[in-house]
């Protein structure tokens, strides 16, 4: 277990040693920066999806959803953060206690 943990460590460091060492050139070019803004929103979407829509090995469609879609239009109307965890984890909440 400690040898996995050293190489991932590792491993990560190497990756932050090879993004720092780039030259300015190749960071400052459009489509590296574009790439660059948009990985982590595809990377949360991932993690999003995964969590709401995965039991186990299987998809599943149940209550997650539903807390998903208020999340989704709440955020749409521009409300408060904690208005959209809040009310995605009720929704989710108050589904599951009617079904």
């Amino acid at each position: 277990m400690w040898i996995a943990i050293v190489v991932a460590a590792a491993g990560c460091y190497a990756l932050k040693l090879a993004g720092l060492s780039l030259p300015q050139r190749v960071l400052a070019h459009p489509v590296v920066e574009r790439v660059a803004d948009l990985v982590p929103v595809a990377l949360l979407a991932a993690l999003v999806a995964v969590q709401v829509w995965s039991q186990g090995s299987s998809l599943t469609v149940d209550a997650r959803t539903a807390g998903l879609g208020f999340a989704v239009v709440a955020l749409l109307l521009r409300a408060p953060f904690l208005v959209v965890v809040v009310g995605a984890a009720a929704t989710a909440a108050l589904l599951r206690l009617a079904v």
